[in-house]
């Protein structure tokens, strides 16, 4: 595991800052989304619903990559790559939760569907760049 360096864990545990996740389409392209996510024991969290292009192109083991900006100076950035290590359903929507209050000061995810599934996808960081 590629270990975050001290003077760019401000941007993973204090500010409240997104992350630009790329995974690979099973044709081999790739797939960028701005996600939510949180930073525990070493590992990236972020948290999707089931039918979504990432939750299918993230399954245990595949390859992704983190791209997070300060924003208080976007010329300042950190870069992982890794591997998602676990994928799991439970505890997702008390997950997702803590990331709304996280993002947005709710208790609550407030764009709940019935019916949706939560995932939380755990990633290890495998490489890490920083810049700035």
């Amino acid at each position: 595991m590629a270990a975050i360096p001290a003077d760019y864990l401000d941007l993973l545990q204090q500010k409240t800052t997104f992350a630009h996740l790329a995974t690979i389409m099973p044709d081999g392209t790739p797939q960028v989304t701005p996600v939510w996510f949180d930073y525990t024991n070493g590992k990236i969290r972020v948290n999707s619903a089931k039918g979504r292009v990432k939750v299918r192109n993230m399954q245990e083991g595949a390859p992704v990559a983190l791209s997070i900006l300060d924003p208080d100076n976007p010329y300042r950035y950190i870069q992982i790559r890794g591997r998602v290590e676990h994928v799991t359903e439970e505890g997702a929507s008390a997950h997702i939760d803590s990331l709304a209050k996280k993002y947005l000061g709710k208790d609550k995810y407030p764009w709940a569907q019935p019916g949706q599934v939560r995932v939380t996808f755990e990633i290890e960081p495998t490489a890490v760049q920083a810049q700035g």
